[in-house]
């Protein structure tokens, strides 16, 4: 038989083969609903979230049975669209009678004027509704976001045109009022337990204030206001005074670069009725001394009136500490080679619960620890991931949200021994194809200057049949992200996870990457050196994912195909520009191809001319540098809506590959933006993606 013959025997071989190995559609793959925001009620156990399933966003609340252990669960929306519009800023009234959120409107970038993907010819905008637990229509309380319910459940304040603005919630018929006329973009929104001052952050900038509005007299004062970025306030139990993170300015902050040591950090503490303030503990130098942040609504607890519980990296590893208000040195809580993510306290701050990767360093689970210097117990264990912990009012029960290698993030409680009770098992829709997913393995290769790098392997059923098979790397996005076990906790790359499951439902061996400069994995590999635009040092990761897929038996090394979404896009292009010669297609979607350019985006002072030489790596990291050397063909994705990557970084890479004659595809959603708002434009973008590689990869 001739060469001809052959190739078009293998590659009738190769499609039968896919064919037969799938066994659901992208679809089904993401069929699932996808859970959030879980959120406890400050009385009577209950428990609020949100749940997009498939593009319909709704509330939905979990209330205790008087009689027994269990909860019902019930819808307090009824939207039935796919429309873009999503819900967030859930806020409990302290009856826990009704919930407070937000609808439409830009989450990630407030100031921004509403997307509206799905074209709506009335626009979108952002406004702040109140629905009763017991059920009936929700009202529309005012234009706004941000909502904070006042301690006596009697006002709203919220923000509106980056002020603070009140509305009255025991009159149905009160109008917003404006409550102040202040510099600054507000954030932070923070009664006072009792009721008595509302806190507030307010950003200039280059530095930040801690903002106090007292009701009572209308009266506005900052605390302790100097050239740092104060943020983060906690207010004592008492009411008496209020703690913040203090993180001094920094002229020569890096973006998409490591960043290891500064000027310390530190915490401060107010006293609201002198307004005197004082140091309680500041960072060391060098390694910790940069702040990094936890998962959870604030990064300072309150153990009682004493002390203070806070996330610092002094060993290398983000990790809880505490220390006294009157005193200066911090006692580690939580010792070891992982990192905490995500915190919360319970009510009468007698216990922390938290989620960390502590000996299971690519799952999630949940800890406990009693007092502000107890020994952490383990709540949750196994091959499942539990993570954004949230005690109950009662004290009795934690909720968490957990998912698995087969079944989606949903909300959950946790029983004795771990078990844990789903309090929406009723939510997964008849098609959803979970036993046909396949078990991700983990792997730790090696990349191209020998830092260890771990990854999820799935492996298609049919992979030990003795053929080669064609297979696909994966790269995350962020690159502040860590790919788990199991379905993400976050709804972008849970979307990933399941077109991970539905590539290797098509025979492709998929290697997802978890690439320096993410998390889960201590400061240095976060802030690995060199990486991004100081750099590029994560293609060693790229060419260590092509080499180790390139020396399995079970791949065909001339098949391999890559593909991601934002930093992962970027990576994608890097990997075509540098390596065609090993990735035969990519597909990009909303990728970073000039670091000067995404640098401006982020810091609209940005100035390539004001340091030639850093802007010359940075060049020199992105893709564009090195389009000459890109010959495999591409499928480009992107919004042109996008707000964290601009529409412009396709454009200019389309048109230079065009100039080279690479074969370039688009798919372009208008009015869309990062993280794609419509169900279907996720379903058109993976199954665009599926096609091309079906077509390049075979």
């Amino acid at each position: 038989m001739t060469r001809v013959g052959n190739l078009f025997l293998w590659s009738s071989c190769l499609f039968s083969s896919l064919l037969s190995a799938q066994s659901f559609t992208i679809e089904q793959a993401l069929s699932a609903p996808f859970s959030s925001q879980l959120t406890a009620a400050p009385t009577h156990g209950s428990f609020a979230w949100v749940t997009n399933l498939q593009g319909r966003r709704n509330l939905w609340v979990a209330t205790k049975n008087s009689d027994s252990d269990s909860y019902s669960t019930s819808q307090l929306t009824k939207f039935t669209e796919d429309d873009g519009i999503e819900i967030g800023d859930i806020a409990w009234t302290p009856d826990a009678g009704a919930v407070v959120y937000v609808c439409g409107g830009d989450f990630e970038f407030p100031e921004r004027p509403a997307p509206n993907p799905a074209l709506l010819s009335g626009g979108v905008d952002q406004q702040i509704w109140m629905v009763s637990t017991r059920g009936g229509e929700p009202r529309k309380l005012a234009e706004g976001r941000a909502p904070a319910v006042s301690p006596a459940g009697d006002a709203l304040a919220y923000l509106l045109k980056g002020q603070i603005w009140t509305i009255s919630l025991q009159d149905s018929s009160a109008k917003p009022e404006q409550i102040l006329h202040t510099r600054g973009s507000l954030s932070s929104l923070l009664w006072s337990p009792d009721g008595k001052a509302l806190a507030f952050v307010s950003d200039r900038g280059d530095h930040s204030f801690i903002g106090l509005y007292i009701p009572e007299t209308k009266t506005l004062r900052y605390l302790d206001p100097g050239t740092d970025h104060d943020g983060y306030p906690a207010w004592r139990p008492d009411s008496k005074s209020i703690a913040f993170v203090r993180i001094p300015y920094s002229k020569h902050d890096v973006l998409f670069g490591p960043k290891r040591t500064g000027l310390p950090w530190s915490i401060r503490v107010m006293d609201v009725e002198t307004g005197k303030g004082h140091e309680i503990w500041r960072a060391k130098e060098g390694r910790g001394s940069i702040f990094h942040e936890a998962q959870g609504k604030g990064q300072l607890i309150w153990s009682g009136n004493a002390s203070i519980v806070f996330p610092w990296e002094g060993d290398g590893w983000l990790h809880l500490y505490s220390v006294a208000v009157n005193g200066t040195e911090a006692t580690l809580l939580t010792p070891g080679e992982f990192e905490v993510d995500s915190v919360a306290s319970k009510r009468d701050g007698t216990s922390i619960v938290f989620s960390s990767n502590q000996n299971d360093i690519d799952r999630r689970h949940v800890w406990e620890m009693k007092g502000a210097i107890g020994r952490a117990v383990e709540l949750t264990h196994g091959e499942g991931i539990e993570t954004a912990p949230v005690p109950s009012s009662d004290g009795e029960s934690v909720a968490v949200m957990r998912s698995d290698a087969r079944v989606p993030i949903r909300p959950a409680v946790i029983r004795a021994r771990g078990e844990l009770q789903d309090l929406e098992p009723q939510a997964l829709p008849a098609a959803f194809p979970s036993a046909s997913f396949v078990l991700p393995q983990q792997v730790i290769l090696s990349s191209a200057d020998g830092m260890r790098i771990h990854g999820q392997l799935f492996l298609p059923k049919n992979a030990g049949d003795g053929h080669r098979h064609p297979a696909v790397v994966f790269f995350h996005g962020g690159s502040r992200r860590q790919m788990l076990l199991g379905w993400h906790p976050m709804e972008y790359y849970s979307n990933a996870y399941g077109m991970n499951q539905y590539l290797a439902s098509l025979g492709y061996i998929v290697l997802s990457v978890n690439y320096r400069s993410g998390i889960g994995y201590g400061e240095e590999f976060r802030e690995a050196l060199n990486y991004g635009a100081t750099g590029a040092s994560e293609f060693n990761d790229v060419l260590g994912a092509g080499l180790y897929l390139g020396s399995r038996p079970d791949v065909d090394a001339a098949h391999i195909g890559v593909w991601g979404g934002s930093y992962g896009g970027y990576l994608t292009a890097l990997a075509l520009a540098r390596a065609s010669d090993m990735f035969a297609a990519g597909a990009d979607m909303h990728g970073v191809h000039d670091w000067n350019l995404e640098l401006g985006n982020w810091l609209p002072a940005y100035d390539p001319a004001a340091d030639p030489e850093a802007a010359r790596t940075a060049w020199n990291s992105s893709p564009l540098s090195s389009v000459s050397t890109w010959r495999s063909p591409v499928l480009l994705i992107q919004g042109d809506d996008d707000r964290n990557v601009q529409f412009s970084q396709t454009v200019q890479l389309a048109e230079a590959l065009r100039k080279q004659k690479v074969s370039v595809e688009e798919l372009v959603f208008p009015d869309e933006i990062h993280d794609f708002l419509l169900h279907r434009d996720w379903i058109a973008a993976y199954s665009a993606s599926a096609k091309f590689f079906e077509q390049h990869l075979k």
